[in-house]
């Protein structure tokens, strides 16, 4: 959080709350200083579509943690996805899509770079997807050990150029902060502080910097729900 404040970001901390413990203490911080909090499933287990029994029950129990903790985003842990389903959550945007990654368990991309409306075609009004469109860093950093953050800048380039929506997903849990831990699935924080300084000195003055709960109430607004 105090990297990103000191190079002029803020972002959304998705927290398993299930699986972590994610103290009042610790989301006031983060709302305090500007950033968003969101709700990441509830456990790590990959079985939440495994049957709509199943889904209903979680969905109902994600719900109460979206309620209490005041988050209107939401992501599916290892970036499962029913967009029909996931219309049970009580949220204003997901972003448990991706516009294109091989490389994870459910691998169907968006197909875009861009947010798009999810209607529940029923009447009732839906949701803002928003698929990351940078690669995660647990893919290039762990998965493909890559040594440097340049397929992040190139693909940034590449995104820009479209007039895209950049999204990239970063874990705290894998950064090595020099801590003296040095594990063996993590990779230094200069990667990911580097990364943040180039987007804000190459394209200082060209972007449209907010957090996801803000970009999902501009594009209902203006391009999601007909009604």
């Amino acid at each position: 959080m105090r990297l990103e404040q000191a190079v002029g970001f803020t972002s959304s901390y998705n927290f398993v709350p299930e699986r972590y413990k994610v103290s009042q203490e610790l989301r006031d911080s983060l709302d305090g200083n500007g950033f968003e909090v969101g709700v990441h499933g509830l456990n790590h287990d990959g079985k939440y579509f495994t049957s709509r029994e199943i889904w209903e029950e979680r969905a109902t129990r994600i719900n109460r943690y979206i309620e209490e903790w005041g988050s209107v985003g939401f992501r599916m842990p290892s970036v499962q996805h029913n967009l029909a389903w996931m219309h049970d959550l009580k949220i204003e945007y997901d972003s448990s899509t991706f516009d294109t990654d091989p490389f994870e368990p459910q691998p169907d991309g968006a197909g875009t770079i861009f947010p798009f409306w999810v209607s529940s075609g029923n009447g009732n009004s839906g949701y803002v997807e928003m698929p990351y469109s940078l690669p995660q860093d647990f893919t290039l950093f762990i998965i493909l050990k890559q040594k440097t953050n340049d397929i992040w800048k190139k693909k940034l380039d590449w995104v820009a150029s479209k007039g895209g929506m950049a999204l990239l997903l970063v874990h705290p849990d894998y950064i090595e902060t020099g801590d003296g831990r040095n594990g063996a699935e993590e990779y230094p924080l200069s990667f990911y502080a580097d990364f943040l300084r180039f987007v804000r000195d190459t394209y200082k003055g060209e972007y449209y910097h907010v957090l996801p709960r803000e970009l999902a109430k501009f594009w209902k607004e203006n391009y999601g729900d007909p009604r």
